[in-house]
C-alpha cells in the first residue's frame, strides 16, 4: 500500500517540480474541479474550488468553507493563497477557479485584493463545469489595488508591520 500511495504523488501533476514538462491550464483546472469536490457549501450549495499554480511549479488547491455566520464564511481562493502561504510558498504564477454556472464566476473583491498582495502579475484561469474558460491578469481585473505603497512602507519586507 505504501508503494502505491508514493507512485501517485510521483505521477500527480503537483509533483511535477523540476520536470522540463510545465503543468498546462487544462491540469490546473482539473485540480480545482477536484478541490471544488470538497468545498463546504451547506448555505448556499455554491461549491467552488482553486488550484494556484506556485513558480516552484507545485499546485496547491482550496475550496470555499461557508459557515453559519456568512461573514466568517471563506472563498475557495483565498483558502488556496493561504494554505500555500502557511507551507512558505509566496511566489505564484496562475490561479484556476472552478464553478458550476452558466455564466463563468471572477473571484470576488476581497480575493482580488489578496491575491494581489502575493502576485499582481498572476494569471487568473476562470472556468466551469461545462467546458468553458477564460484568462485574465489580475492586474486586469483589479485595476486599482489597495497596496504597500499607499502605506508609505515601501521598503518593508511582508510580515514586518507592527514590529
Amino acid at each position: 500500500m505504501r508503494k502505491a500511495s508514493r507512485r501517485r504523488r510521483r505521477d500527480h501533476p503537483a509533483a511535477r517540480e523540476g520536470e522540463s514538462k510545465p503543468l498546462t491550464d487544462d491540469e490546473l483546472i482539473e485540480q480545482a474541479i477536484r478541490a471544488r469536490q470538497r468545498a463546504y457549501a451547506p448555505y448556499s450549495g455554491f461549491a467552488v474550488g482553486a488550484a494556484v499554480l506556485a513558480a516552484s511549479g507545485r499546485v496547491i488547491t482550496g475550496c470555499n468553507v461557508e459557515n453559519a455566520s456568512y461573514g466568517l464564511t471563506l472563498c475557495a481562493e483565498r483558502v488556496a493563497l493561504f494554505k500555500a502561504l502557511s507551507e512558505g510558498i509566496r511566489d505564484f504564477r496562475k490561479l484556476a477557479v472552478v464553478t458550476d454556472t452558466g455564466e463563468l464566476t471572477f473571484p470576488c473583491g476581497a480575493c482580488r485584493q489578496v491575491l494581489w498582495e502575493f502576485s499582481p502579475d498572476l494569471v487568473v484561469i476562470v472556468a466551469n463545469l461545462r467546458g468553458q474558460r477564460q484568462t485574465h491578469l489580475l492586474r486586469d481585473l483589479l485595476p486599482a489595488p489597495f497596496d504597500r505603497h499607499l502605506l508609505g512602507e515601501p521598503g518593508r519586507e511582508q510580515g514586518d508591520r507592527g514590529r
